[in-house]
């Protein structure tokens, strides 16, 4: 007897799921919001919290990210001229999703060593 497939009911993920998704999955974007979420960061500042990245890939990410609106750029009247970034509040919206990566992040990396039991023991307790 075949069996009956079944209908999901769940929302289609194309529009605002897949987006967010998209947007999130970009090199290093999880990264460069996490580190402005502390507060504005200019460039060089960026640059060192994320080693790492390179300034071309980071330009470009910040670029990108001004533009979904998920920070603003601000030119300081300082000499020489200087530029911070800064979440906007759509931008930190998305701060609770990283957090929540992160938090299973670090319960994966535990279950991985064998000590997921003990810190589930410990956090229950």
């Amino acid at each position: 007897m075949p069996l009956k497939r079944r209908k999901n009911t769940a929302p289609h993920p194309s529009c605002p799921l897949a987006k967010c998704m998209g947007l999130l999955s970009g090199a290093w974007t999880p990264n460069i919001i996490w580190y402005l979420s502390q507060g504005p960061r200019r460039f060089s500042e960026l640059r060192a919290d994320i080693p790492t990245i390179s300034s071309k890939v980071l330009s470009t990410r910040l670029k990108e990210l001004e533009g979904r609106g998920i920070l603003n750029r601000q030119v300081m009247p300082t000499s020489p001229p200087s530029v911070e970034y800064a979440l906007t509040p759509l931008g930190g919206e998305l701060m609770p999703a990283i957090e929540a990566i992160v938090d299973v992040s670090h319960r994966l990396r535990l279950k991985a060593l064998g000590l997921c039991d003990e810190a589930e023991r410990a956090t229950a307790a």
